[in-house]
Formats: C-alpha cells, structure tokens, sequence
C-alpha cells in the first residue's frame, strides 16, 4: 500500500494538537480543581451541576426569607410582650381598686393608667425597620392614633392598619407569616393581636375605660366589667405569643432543612464537577511522556531521507 509522502507529516501534527488539547485541558483542571467546565466537557454532567447550582440559589433565598421572619418574628414577639405586662399592670391597678381605697389613691390609680395607655400606644407602634409591625401589610404609618380632647386627655385609640398579612416562601410549597396585625373588625381572617371581636379584647378602649371608672370611684364598675375585660385581652395577647413561639419554632426546622439540603447540593455540584487531583496529575504526567516521544519520533522521522539507506 502507498503511503504519500505528507501522510506522514500530517499524521504526527494531528496527534500533537490532540496531544497539546489534551495537555491544556488537564493542567486547567489540575490549577481550578475543576473537572467540568463546560458542556463540552461532559454535558450530562453539567446539566446536573447546573441544575444543582439552581436550587441551591432557591435554597439561598429560602435562608434570607426565614433570617427576615425570624428578626420580623422576635420583634412582634418583643412588642406583645410588652404590651402583656402594660396589661398585667392595668389589672393589679383593678384589682387593688376596691371598696376600701380612698379617692385619693383611685384618682392616683387613674393616672397611672392614663400613662399606660400612652405608653401602651407607644409600643404597639414598634417597627422593624422602616416598616410598622402591629399594621397587618399597611406599615407605611403608625397603625394606632390616639386622640386627645381639649384637655389634653386621651379619649381614644384609632386602628390605622388592616388586617391582612403578608407571607414568604421557606421552602417549597410552604409560606410562613410573622405579621400580627394589631386589631381586626371583620370576625374573619388573622385575629387581631388588640382588639377583636372574636376574642373579646379591645385593650385601648378597656384602659380608657378603666381610667374613667377610677377616675370617677366607680369601684363597682371596676369589678363587674374592667376586669373581665383586660383578662381577655391578655388572653388575646398570650394566644399571640404562643403562635408566635410557634412560629419560630416552624422558621427553626425550615432553616435547619434548609441548610442540610445546602449541603446535600454543594457535594452533588461537587462530585460532578471536581476533578480527582492524583488521577489527574497521573493523566497529565502520561500526556506530557506521549507528547514529548511524539515530537521525538516525528523529529527522527521527518530527518530520515533516501541518501539513508543507500550509505
């Protein structure tokens, strides 16, 4: 069989680019420790890589939304709180308002209760942020005014929130809120943290009320309504601050399932994209051997000519 004289020649420069391609690609997965660096590479391998690195971006955003709720929820937590010891106070106040107290000390009692009612006010309007936390999803603006007549005496407490609530996603398919809002009128949806007709509670309203009522001596008053009604706005306000626990509980789980599936994914990317170092520092060594004898053999080669073998 004929061999053309370039067939030769030709041959020994396709095996040194294959030789060189080779020599390039496993120095840069040696230098990256990356085995997979684009499709060409190994597509199913990439598309696994690739569809890895998705979720794992979606398991990010989880993260951020459970950290934002879990600040949300702590916050709400703190405000209801505070406003269950305005409302533990306000009791004592009832409780010690009885048949043998002077005027005196009842119209003290009264002004203790009008600076609890302020100071009440004060904390309902707590904020995470710029946002105001007791407003349902209106938190551009203080969700509770108080009003105040000639006199420069409360008279009452208007709610300027709503009663919805906003959700984020903590995984998928499940939505969490850490949104109270603060009253709500309707009898339906989320109950209100301070004023519901299904519970009862109603805590401006109640103070003023019980402000009055001391004001005025009202003892009897005092025992028959006052009390019943702060007991159930403290009702309403624990039922709170147990789903509220309960919530941070939930954000807990979905940020620990969270980042045990971070972790599942980034050794998925891993073991379908990094390169074993020793296998490939073999294959490099073996590569460099072949390109050097190829460049060796087509150097003897491409010298050797006829006046050779007629010596």
């Amino acid at each position: 069989m004929r061999v053309a004289s370039s067939a030769i020649p030709d041959s020994l420069v396709t095996q040194l680019t294959q030789l060189n391609a080779r020599q390039h690609r496993l120095l840069e997965q040696a230098s990256s420790g990356q085995r997979v660096q684009s499709a060409a590479d190994d597509p199913v391998a990439m598309r696994q890589a690739l569809d890895a690195q998705t979720e794992n971006r979606a398991q990010s955003q989880y993260q951020q939304n459970i950290a934002f709720l879990r600040e949300r929820s702590t916050l709400s937590l703190d405000t209801l709180q505070g406003l269950q010891r305005v409302v533990d106070r306000a009791a004592e106040l009832a409780t010690l308002a009885d048949g043998t107290r002077s005027p005196a000390e009842l119209q003290a009692y009264a002004s203790e209760v009008d600076q609890l009612l302020r100071h009440a006010v004060q904390v309902a309007n707590a904020r995470h942020g710029a946002d105001y936390l007791l407003g349902g999803t209106r938190t551009d603006q203080p969700p509770f005014v108080l009003t105040e007549n000639a006199a420069g005496q409360a008279t009452a407490v208007t709610y300027r929130g709503n009663a919805a609530v906003s959700e984020l996603e903590v995984a998928p398919g499940t939505t969490l809120t850490a949104q109270v809002p603060g009253a709500n009128p309707t009898s339906t949806g989320p109950r209100g943290a301070l004023a519901d007709p299904r519970s009862g509670a109603d805590l401006f309203a109640h103070l003023i009320a019980l402000r009055d009522h001391l004001t005025a001596g009202d003892t009897r008053a005092i025992a028959a309504t006052d009390r019943a009604a702060l007991a159930r706005d403290e009702d309403a306000l624990l039922h709170h601050i147990a789903a509220g626990g309960a919530t941070q509980a939930r954000l807990d789980a979905a940020d620990a399932a969270a980042s045990q599936r971070t972790l599942a994914l980034q050794k998925t990317v891993s073991r379908h994209t990094d390169a074993d170092l020793a296998a490939t520092l073999v294959e490099l060594s073996t590569t460099q051997n072949a390109y050097r004898a190829a460049l060796q053999s087509g150097a003897t080669l491409l010298n050797t000519s006829l006046l050779d073998y007629l010596r």
